[in-house]
């Protein structure tokens, strides 16, 4: 069962451990994104995340030391990779990481998002 509240849908069903969900906006990733994105296949979504998780720590690595035009290359590609999984905060930062590249703050955010990210996939592959 879905209920609209601020313009974001709740999702009926619980997270490992049996703590409810909250709202799709409010999780690094929306699990019923990637769930569409793979016809409900679990196996393919343990890989996908695992590929995710992969590119998006090689990303944040590689963004330390590069120049303006790498990081546009490297935001691009992961915004689409997180908008492919459902990593929408991620999606934005990196698109805002794409109009300002060098700008240290925005970096920094999407460090922490990408850190969040990752420990909510860890958390949901146990």
């Amino acid at each position: 069962m879905a209920i609209l509240r601020n313009g974001y849908e709740n999702v009926a069903f619980s997270m490992p451990g049996g703590e409810p969900s909250g709202t799709r906006r409010s999780r690094p990733v929306d699990l019923s994104h990637l769930s569409l994105q793979t016809m409900g296949d679990r196996d393919l979504e343990r890989e996908v995340l695992g590929m995710f998780v992969e590119q998006a720590q090689t990303v944040r690595r590689q963004m330390a030391n590069a120049g303006a035009k790498e990081r546009l290359f490297l935001a691009h590609s992961l915004k689409g990779s997180a908008r492919g999984i459902g990593a929408f905060p991620i999606a934005e930062c990196a698109e805002a990481v794409e109009a300002q590249p060098s700008d240290a703050l925005t970096l920094k955010r999407l460090s922490k998002l990408i850190d969040e990210a990752c420990d909510f996939i860890a958390s949901i592959d146990r």
